[in-house]
């Protein structure tokens, strides 16, 4: 699957490789883990499930991994499978175009940070809110999945997707059509505070589209973690240039050094380059 071409694009299965593969493969393994566990025992299913999945009241004080575990929990068989060929189609696509540590680190920054707002929100103003408020439950991979298909539309806003050679559409009206369905979804079943997380992991991932480095935020520390290091290095140079200059001066000879602190050979054009007892 090619999603930059110019013309329309048949949707196929795309590479299964990368971060993608992992979140889908943690997906599935704990959905049929928890399956198993309700095979065994239903108050065991619900106690795992209650374990990861996310609530506001628990997340923020005790239970704080529920706010990076609840993409994970997923009890509908369709939910979960449409969610992970989402994940797949539009994740492998932007890993290959923007690298597997950007695609980590969106992941990171939508589910940890969409999960913050939105129980932040719930334990608050939403103690007013009929289904908003504290003791709700969420979980589902479903407000990554639609957080990366907002970041693909807006990255590719006119890419035409062309379904079953039936239905051209452009990205950026699936992903308003497949947002706008979920949400009224979620209204009409009383789930606020699942449209509340869908919101916010799509507010989070827009964020960190809009301000984080094209190559990840790890990658950009590191850069800039190196390039002040180089700058004091260069610094450290240029001063002991500018010492052993004076020096030199007053032993009657001149020296020469270039910005950074290297000392230029004054005979280096006059030298042959074929001629190697120089270096001897």
């Amino acid at each position: 699957m090619a999603f930059r071409s110019n013309g329309p694009v048949t949707v196929a299965l795309p590479p299964f490789r990368g971060v993608t593969r992992q979140i889908i493969l943690a997906a599935v393994i704990v959905f049929f883990a928890l399956l198993v566990c309700g095979l065994i025992s239903r108050d065991l299913q619900a106690l795992l499930g209650g374990l990861f999945a996310l609530q506001p009241e628990l997340a923020l004080h005790r239970l704080v991994w529920q706010l990076v575990t609840y993409p994970f929990v997923t009890t509908g068989l369709f939910g979960l499978l449409f969610a992970v060929l989402t994940v797949w189609f539009f994740g492998s696509t932007l890993e290959d175009e923007l690298g597997s540590r950007w695609m980590g680190e969106f992941f990171v920054a939508c589910t940890l940070g969409g999960a913050l707002v939105a129980s932040v929100i719930s334990l608050t103003i939403g103690r007013s809110v009929e289904g908003l408020g504290p003791g709700h439950l969420a979980d589902s991979l479903w407000p990554f999945s639609l957080a990366l298909l907002l970041v693909f539309a807006r990255l590719h806003p006119d890419q035409e997707l062309n379904f079953n050679f039936i239905l051209r559409v452009k990205a950026k009206y699936i992903a308003i059509l497949y947002v706008l369905l979920y949400l009224a979804i979620m209204l009409s079943t009383h789930q606020r505070f699942d449209a509340l997380l869908v919101l916010t992991n799509a507010l989070c991932g827009w964020l960190f589209l809009r301000f984080a480095p094209r190559r990840g935020v790890r990658f950009a520390a590191a850069e800039g973690f190196f390039g002040l290091r180089n700058a004091w290095y260069r610094s450290r140079r240029r001063r002991a240039a500018k010492k052993f200059t004076v020096y030199m001066q007053k032993q009657g000879r001149e020296v020469q050094f270039d910005e950074r602190g290297r000392y230029i050979d004054p005979d280096a054009e006059r030298r042959d380059p074929n001629d190697r007892k120089w270096m001897n």
